[in-house]
């Protein structure tokens, strides 16, 4: 392949910068206007394009203040590290399992990649959620979801690809397969435990349909939902209030703040698994 000429790379750059902007424009508009006042929001017609000349942290304060938010951000934490956990040990046991042979594995293979095709649809889901006694609480978001096929296929293809000889070798040293499966594998498998693990967290903490339909308890509801209300409701939400003396908090402002409440996590953890991400995808996806 002949090298790029230097005004291909030119254009690369070009373009790579614009999608970048038009990418960031979006979640810059947001933070501008979570930190503009209400002035200024009515004034320049409800969303600050760029950055607020006087920015307060009204929004915030007023989120914040009623406890709501806060109690919502813990619980999508909870579930999403209690989730991504159980999520994490179910598919990497079902996954090791299943890349050896056993009896019936074909069976159980077949059965995991059915759900890829059909589901059961919402009633039946709601009527056996119900059934199990898993209704308002918090096991509903994250048992019906324990296993998800294509992560389990990922994790499935990547431990077949280890070399058999040296699980064998373990073996012959007397090594049984928990063994083998913590202190072999697992350690060879960081950069797709890492990629699995992502597409889980993210799942758990933008999990809103389920919660929507089986949590009836509003004091248990996920961030999700109450980012939810505060679009919907367009006004704080459980109590929520300025303090005293502080510049008022325009509606935009409290749910532009509330989705950035809700985006930060994401951010803050995703650069650090963002180098396992290509590596650990094409791994588990290719074979040979």
């Amino acid at each position: 392949m002949e090298a790029p000429t230097k005004a291909g790379l030119a254009i690369k750059g070009v373009v790579i910068a614009i999608v970048c902007l038009l990418v960031l424009y979006p979640f810059v508009n947001i933070v501008a206007t979570s930190l503009a006042g209400e002035s200024e929001i009515t004034r320049r017609g409800g969303i600050i394009p760029l950055f607020p000349s006087e920015p307060t942290l009204a929004a915030y304060r007023t989120i914040f203040a009623g406890g709501v938010v806060s109690h919502a951000l813990l619980v999508s934490a909870g579930i999403t590290i209690i989730g991504t956990a159980l999520n994490l040990v179910v598919t990497i046991a079902l996954a090791y399992g299943l890349s050896r042979p056993i009896v019936g594995g074909r069976f159980v293979l077949t059965a995991v990649l059915f759900t890829m095709l059909f589901g059961a649809g919402i009633i039946p889901n709601f009527l056996l959620i119900k059934a199990l006694g898993l209704y308002d609480s918090y096991a509903s978001l994250i048992v019906p979801g324990l296993v998800s096929a294509f992560n389990f296929l990922v994790l499935r293809n990547f431990f077949q690809n280890i070399p058999a000889e040296l699980l064998d070798s373990a073996r012959i040293d007397g090594a049984g397969d928990l063994a083998i499966l913590i202190r072999i594998v697992l350690p060879l498998s960081k950069a797709v435990l890492a990629v699995v693990a992502l597409f889980y967290a993210v799942g758990h903490w933008n999990a809103f349909f389920n919660a929507l339909l089986y949590l009836s308890d509003t004091g248990k509801w996920p961030l999700p939902l109450v980012l939810r209300l505060y679009v919907l409701q367009g006004q704080p939400v459980g109590g929520a209030t300025e303090s005293p003396g502080e510049a008022v908090a325009s509606i935009q402002a409290v749910q532009m703040a509330v989705v950035v409440v809700a985006l930060v996590p994401i951010l803050c953890v995703y650069p650090f698994l963002q180098r396992y991400f290509t590596k650990g995808v094409l791994t588990g996806a290719i074979k040979g």
